[in-house]
C-alpha cells in the first residue's frame, strides 16, 4: 500500500470527506515537505474504490459536484493490517513513521499498537546515526566537525532521537522495568 493511499484510509476513518479536505489533510500532516496534487489524490481514491476499500458518492457542495468518499469496513481492516505490519520504511522513514503514528489508535488492540512502537523503539535505541564521514569512510565525532551548521544538525537530530526514544519508553512501559 502507498503512502497515499494509507493517509486515505487514516483519514476516512475519521470521516468522509471529499478529494479537497483528504488533499489539505494530507498536505497538513505532511508539513512543508510535500505537496499533493488532485493528479496523486483521484488515481489513488480510484484504486481504493476498485479494491472495495472505500465508497464514492457525488454530492452538491459549494455550488458544486463534489466526490464524497467514506471507508468502507474492509478499508479499515486493511488500515488496521498494515498498521499492524508497519516495518521496513515505514519505520525508518520519518514521514512515513509520522503517518504511521498518525492513525496507529485506529489499531484496537493496544498490544499490536505497542509491537509497532517496539519496532520503532528496537531500530532508534540501537542504531547510532552518521551524517559525515572522513575521506577514509569513518565517521566524524562532533568534535571532528568545525562546521557549525553541521554540527547543529547533528545536536538537534540526537535531541529529536532522544525525545523519542524517551516517549516511546514511557509509553511501552520500559521506564519502569529497565529494559
Amino acid at each position: 500500500m502507498s503512502l497515499i493511499e494509507m493517509m486515505i484510509l487514516g483519514f476516512l476513518s475519521e470521516k468522509s470527506m471529499c478529494g479537497y479536505e483528504l488533499r489539505k489533510k494530507m498536505e497538513q500532516l505532511q508539513g512543508y515537505a510535500r505537496k499533493f496534487s488532485d493528479g496523486a489524490i483521484y488515481p489513488a481514491t480510484t484504486r481504493l474504490v476498485n479494491a472495495g476499500l472505500i465508497s464514492e458518492r457525488s454530492e452538491p457542495r459549494d455550488g458544486r459536484q463534489r466526490r464524497v468518499f467514506t471507508l468502507l469496513d474492509a478499508g479499515r481492516e486493511k488500515l488496521i493490517e498494515e498498521l499492524k505490519g508497519a516495518s521496513g520504511f515505514y519505520i525508518t522513514d520519518f514521514a512515513k513513521w509520522t503517518v504511521v503514528l498518525t492513525f496507529l489508535s485506529v489499531v484496537p488492540d493496544k498490544d499490536d499498537r505497542d509491537a509497532v512502537l517496539r519496532r520503532r523503539y528496537d531500530l532508534l535505541a540501537g542504531q547510532d546515526i552518521h551524517f559525515f564521514y572522513c575521506d577514509a569512510g569513518n565517521p566524524l565525532s562532533l568534535d571532528q566537525i568545525d562546521d557549525p551548521y553541521r554540527r547543529g544538525i547533528i545536536r538537534v537530530h540526537d535531541a529529536e532521537i532522544a525525545a523519542e526514544i524517551a516517549w516511546l519508553r514511557g509509553e511501552l512501559g520500559l521506564e519502569s522495568d529497565g529494559k
